[in-house]
């Protein structure tokens, strides 16, 4: 019994894995292709064509909307860590009914999904000029990805022992001093998990890119690679915008992921 359990749950992580990868597979056989090669995009390419990726480069703008989803990312995680690690250490600290309310509703905003507040965000947007503006759409990214930072930040705060908070008042320390020199140092690998979790979301957000972001030089990746999508697809030129999409956010993972590992075993033991 106990080897049929190992071997169900072995062909199912295997099962799980192949599902995640055939979308991988596709994308990548399709950006080596030729636009004239018409064959199914199971089959490998005959040779290798770097084509799709030149004209992915070039005609598409790609180092543009590079640079704008790296300035609105990096600016939204900044909000997301300063302002979620501050709430945070408040509510951790405050741990009454008051608090504890303020954090479910702060958590029940993450349950309302983003297309349904584009009319009145369009709206108020217009009233303020923030259409096709970098300013609202990282505040937009940055609110909507707060609560995962609040709570991620408030959890990881309770197991600190508050001792040291009290050894830092008996020093003199201010609140926002004993944060600051105190609880802030102790928050690198949950940072490291909050910068993750929700950089990639911001990295991948196409609703509030596309409605309020919508010049051709303010593009962000995701609006960037559905371009290559008209009356007429270019699937091989997607496929490889896609990949160029995808790499800079695989390149911070994997230089993220020992402090990402680190985080989430904290949180966990703790």
């Amino acid at each position: 019994m106990r080897w049929g359990k190992r071997l169900l749950v072995f062909l199912t992580s295997l099962l799980i894995i192949a599902l995640h990868m055939i979308p991988i597979y596709i994308t990548v056989v399709a950006s080596f292709k030729d636009i004239r090669d018409f064959s199914s995009k199971w089959v490998l390419p005959q040779k290798l064509v770097l084509d799709n990726f030149r004209m992915a480069i070039h005609d598409g703008g790609f180092y543009t909307a590079l640079v704008n989803t790296g300035l609105i990312t990096a600016l939204s995680i900044l909000i997301v860590v300063i302002v979620g690690s501050m709430t945070g250490y408040v509510l951790a600290r405050l741990d009454n009914a008051v608090t504890r309310v303020v954090l479910l509703a702060t958590l029940g905003v993450m349950m309302v999904p983003s297309i349904s507040l584009v009319v009145p965000l369009y709206r108020t947007l217009l009233l303020i000029n923030g259409i096709n503006t970098y300013w609202a759409v990282i505040l937009l990214c940055a609110t909507y990805q707060l609560p995962l930072g609040i709570f991620i930040y408030t959890n990881f705060i309770r197991t600190v022992p508050v001792a040291l908070d009290e050894a830092a008042e008996i020093d003199g320390c201010s609140q926002f001093g004993t944060y600051l020199r105190v609880i802030l140092p102790q928050l690198g690998p949950v940072t490291a998990s909050v910068m993750i979790l929700s950089g990639v979301k911001i990295y991948n957000e196409y609703v509030f890119a596309l409605y309020f972001l919508q010049s051709a030089d303010r593009r962000m990746i995701t609006t960037y690679v559905s371009s290559f999508f008209h009356e007429v697809s270019y699937i091989n030129q997607a496929s490889a915008a896609a990949l160029l999409g995808a790499l800079p956010i695989i390149v911070v993972y994997l230089v993220l992921q020992k402090w990402f590992i680190a985080g989430a075993m904290d949180s966990a033991v703790k």
